[in-house]
């Protein structure tokens, strides 16, 4: 009899929680289906025999009965079943007389979406429970967030990794996230602790996830410390102690770039590092490592040398393929047109991409057959495309020289056609120098007048004293050096040369009267005419021991003299004071003998000359 009250009391509290539950879900508005649902089960139901009715209530009595002698624990993590999902909270069915309510937004994900509908199977905390008003408080995340932590503390006891999820950068290193956004655990990663490498940029590793090993925690405190560096060595050694067993000279591998200089590449072969020199990644030009790789990259490397004690690695990507010079002087022959890029400009020249690793330079010189070109940029730029002649071919160098100005024609070749030698041209003068005129012939050619070549006759410091910029002048070819790219002219050869006809104009013997222009210890230089100056030795300025003339003649007077030489190739007329007076003697000696009767005697006539010197002597010497 106590057992059966006892059961009478269980049903009869089972009842009343379901009362409790009936009411709670009669004040939930239920959806229009449900409504329809219950009235058809209630037709149905009116169609029940009485012994279906009687098995229908034996059933749900010893479910009641079985769910009167079941028992809660706080803190106890339950399976339960989602009954509906609204926005603010999630109703969860645990078996119980009355459904646990938890709110929703223990129920969203990283992405920001509700992961739960009704009908899902979940495990929830019981945080509170009242069995006398039958009231409950569950929580989702807090469940999630217990298993986690069963997991960490198992992974550390066994010293196994765990997955995590980096979360954000903090100061020291990652904050990172066990398990999933929901009911997670944030652990501490140390910045030493990331990689085996100081790692280039963490923002890189926002979302990345990746396995850690547990360093330590205190569950109390919930700090959580984790190493990814840990796993990363040891799964390095292994690697490392494979790829030392099988690496070899000449073999052709792949890596992973882990780091870039400006010296080259370090490449990941397997746990082991080998450098990738910038002088090795190409045949061609490299203006550094990282415009070629960035970290990450998995590259294809020849093992070039292996120095297995100190575990060093020399690594080339260009002796993967065919040295190109190795058939340049073949695919390049000289005086061939070639079409390239300009890849550099230097002050003596641009140097000319054929093909990866074949450069040729088009020295400053090749560039333009008439234009003086100081620097490679007045004619090219960077990327120009080119088309170029190929002068000559040095393999073993590995140099081509290329020419610019010989994929057109030579203007010099036309020029020497158009002005043969002694051609009287006009043009302006477009510059001047010490040395003489430039003048404009055609478009990049100019001719040079030597100052030498301006007058016959002047004597010419500087041409400016004669010209100036702009002027236009006739000028004589006097010579084209095609191999020099000279264009040679004269003025002065407009005119007669006035020593041509010297010796006709001042003849042997004649006098001439002119201005002193230059008084020496040598002689006395003479102008007879512009540009022409006769000179009087010392020697010939009067008879017995030469003296010096300096002091005894001044710069502008007149003299008179006789012509006693003329040398039109050598430009000179030497002149005589001393046998313009003996002439003149001889000459009134004569006149002298020719008035007077002959003397009777030779004394008297010897004696009448001798008279006559000393009296001239004394007057010289007056």
């Amino acid at each position: 009899m106590e057992k059966v009250t006892e059961v009478n009391e269980n049903i009869s509290n089972t009842a009343s929680a379901a009362d409790t539950a009936e009411t709670k879900a009669a004040e939930t508005p239920a959806p229009a289906e449900d409504t329809t649902s219950a009235i058809v089960e209630n037709e149905q139901a009116s169609d029940v025999s009485p012994e279906d009715e009687e098995a229908s209530d034996m059933s749900q009595f010893e479910e009641l009965f079985e769910q009167s002698l079941r028992s809660f624990q706080e803190g106890e993590i339950i399976e339960g079943t989602v009954v509906s999902v609204q926005n603010d909270y999630v109703m969860v069915d645990i078996g119980y007389k009355s459904e646990g309510l938890i709110p929703s937004r223990e129920f969203v994900n990283g992405d920001g979406n509700l992961n739960v509908k009704p009908g899902d199977v979940i495990e929830v905390l019981l945080e509170r429970w009242n069995p006398e008003d039958g009231s409950l408080r569950l929580s989702y995340s807090r469940a999630i967030r217990r298993k986690v932590w069963d997991e960490v503390i198992k992974a550390y006891e066994a010293k196994e990794p765990i997955e995590v999820t980096t979360v954000s950068k903090v100061k020291g290193g990652l904050t990172v996230r066990i398990g999933e956004s929901i009911g997670g655990i944030k652990a501490f990663l140390p910045y030493s602790q990331i990689d085996v490498r100081p790692h280039p940029n963490l923002d890189n590793m926002i979302g990345q996830k990746f396995m850690c090993s547990i360093l330590d925690y205190n569950r109390k405190r919930e700090n959580v410390v984790v190493s990814r560096r840990e796993l990363l060595e040891k799964e390095m050694e292994e690697k490392k102690k494979e790829t030392l067993e099988s690496l070899e000279e000449g073999q052709e591998r792949e890596g992973v770039v882990k780091n870039i200089t400006d010296y080259g590449v370090f490449v990941d072969l397997g746990g082991i590092d080998g450098l990738l020199h910038v002088t090795d990644i190409s045949w061609g030009r490299v203006e550094h490592p990282s415009k070629v790789f960035k970290v990450g990259d998995v590259v294809k490397v020849k093992v070039l040398s292996f120095d297995r004690e100190k575990e060093k690695v020399a690594l080339g990507i260009k002796q993967l393929s065919e040295d190109p010079w190795l058939r340049a002087a073949e695919k390049y022959p000289e005086e061939t047109r070639v079409t390239g890029k300009v890849v550099s400009l230097t002050e003596y020249g641009a140097f000319v991409q054929l093909e990866e690793g074949v450069e040729g330079l088009i020295h400053v010189s090749e560039m333009s057959w008439t234009k003086r070109i100081r620097h490679p940029k007045q004619v090219l730029s960077v990327g120009d495309e080119v088309e170029t002649m190929v002068l000559k071919v040095d393999p073993e160098a590995r140099r081509i020289s290329l020419g610019l100005k010989q994929v057109k024609p030579n203007p010099w070749d036309l020029v020497k056609e158009r002005y043969p030698e002694g051609t009287v041209i006009e043009g302006k003068v477009k510059n001047i120098t010490e040395f003489g005129l430039f003048i404009g012939i055609e478009e990049g050619i100019d001719g040079l007048v030597h100052i030498s070549d301006l007058s016959w006759s002047k004597r010419i410091k500087h041409p400016s004293e004669m010209f100036k910029k702009g002027d236009k002048i006739q000028a004589v070819v006097l010579n084209i050096d095609k191999e020099k790219e000279r264009f040679s002219l004269g003025v002065k050869q407009l005119h007669p040369d006035p020593w041509e006809s010297a010796p006709e104009r001042y003849p042997v013997g004649s006098r001439v009267s002119g201005k002193i222009t230059n008084v020496t210890d040598f002689g006395i230089f003479v102008e007879l005419e512009e540009g022409i100056e006769g000179l009087i030795h010392v020697s010939e300025i009067a008879p017995g021991r030469p003296k010096s003339p300096v002091g005894k003649y001044e710069i502008g007077d007149e003299i008179t003299a006789m012509v006693i030489n003329v040398s039109p190739k050598d430009r000179r007329i030497g002149l005589s004071i001393k046998k313009m007076a003996e002439d003149e003697e001889r000459s009134f000696f004569s006149e002298y003998s020719s008035s007077k009767a002959a003397p009777t005697t030779l004394g008297l006539l010897l004696q009448e000359e001798l008279g006559q010197k000393d009296k001239k002597n004394s007057e010289d010497k007056e």
